[in-house]
């Protein structure tokens, strides 16, 4: 048996632009793949943080197998080390054996954005004027995000204005060409007043903004959380959204944005459209209604990603 192909961060990147990983994640909806039978990702607690084991077997009709373990450390950053670090095991269907080891906080990083904008292209598309970007935060997926959507409408609509919110301007990390305001400021209102896309990549716990300030036509993305107790949106959002998450039972269970919601009763259970559902078109969207994705991460799209960035790298 062949030694496995070992990719490092730089390689998966370079195997699958963001265009290409959207377009990964599209097909395999389009084609049966169904999120709801994906295999549950469990949390193992550890003394300095957590394990988080990713195992997905693609609803069982794929060429290929995979694990992600990832390692979640509060502390690190304090260390000058990475908070998340791990890694993605792909694998043979038939024979189990490892064709690859990808470094797995680069196909998160990848993954993250390609599966929102994936969920959403379809509205963007719709527009035809600059498209207004606010992203709060500057991490990987704030930055992450700003690529994908720029990948995945070259040609389709042209890239507007990127405003970048965030807490302390001074320790951000900024994104290429986006202006930095400080989050709560007016200009911060402003800038969300005005975007067609509001992007939400913090580690809030606590809603980020008032909801009017979101315009009836807005798409929002909040991706900062994977805990029930957390979120990043204020429930009266989701009340006048339709608010689209990845699966309803993992949303149930791991989306604050959405238990918190409910559980104000600004939302049902009911309300949840799956991804799967708009991707394919058996729903569209109300375009008079703001249009929320909440998404938490799965095991199935890092498995499609990297069958994706294998491809590339062969």
């Amino acid at each position: 048996m062949s030694a496995p192909l070992v990719l490092g961060a730089a390689a998966v990147t370079a195997a699958c632009p963001p265009a290409d990983a959207v377009a990964a994640i599209r097909a395999a909806l389009r084609d049966g793949l169904d999120p709801s039978v994906d295999l549950p990702r469990q949390a193992v607690p550890l003394a300095a943080g957590q394990f988080l084991l990713m195992p997905s077997d693609g609803g069982g009709d794929r060429s290929h197998v995979g694990i992600k373990v990832a390692t979640v450390a509060p502390a690190n950053p304090e260390r000058g080390l990475p908070r998340i670090q791990g890694s993605y095991l792909l694998l043979d269907a038939a024979t189990l054996g490892v064709v690859a080891v990808l470094d797995g906080i680069a196909l998160t990083t990848l993954r993250t954005p390609a599966v929102s904008v994936a969920a959403v292209l379809d509205r963007l598309l719709t527009g035809t004027a600059p498209l207004r970007v606010a992203v709060l935060g500057s991490g990987p997926q704030a930055h992450g995000h700003v690529a994908t959507l720029a990948g995945a409408l070259a040609g389709h609509r042209t890239p507007g204005p990127v405003a970048q919110l965030v807490r302390d301007p001074g320790r951000a990390a900024p994104i290429d060409g986006a202006r930095l305001v400080q989050l709560g400021a007016p200009d911060s209102d402003d800038a969300l007043r005005a975007a067609d896309v509001v992007v939400c990549a913090t580690s809030a716990r606590e809603p980020l903004f008032d909801a009017g300030l979101i315009t009836d036509t807005a798409t929002v993305i909040a991706v900062g959380s994977h805990e029930p107790d957390a979120r990043e949106l204020p429930a009266d959002l989701l009340a006048r959204a339709t608010v689209v998450v990845e699966d309803p039972g993992a949303a149930l269970r791991e989306a604050g944005d959405v238990v918190l919601a409910i559980a104000d009763g600004a939302l049902t259970a009911a309300d949840l459209v799956p991804m799967r559902d708009v991707v394919t078109g058996a729903v569209r969207p109300d375009p008079a209604r703001p249009l929320v994705f909440k998404s938490t991460g799965m095991s199935w799209e890092d498995l499609v990603v990297a069958e994706a960035v294998l491809t590339g790298a062969r």
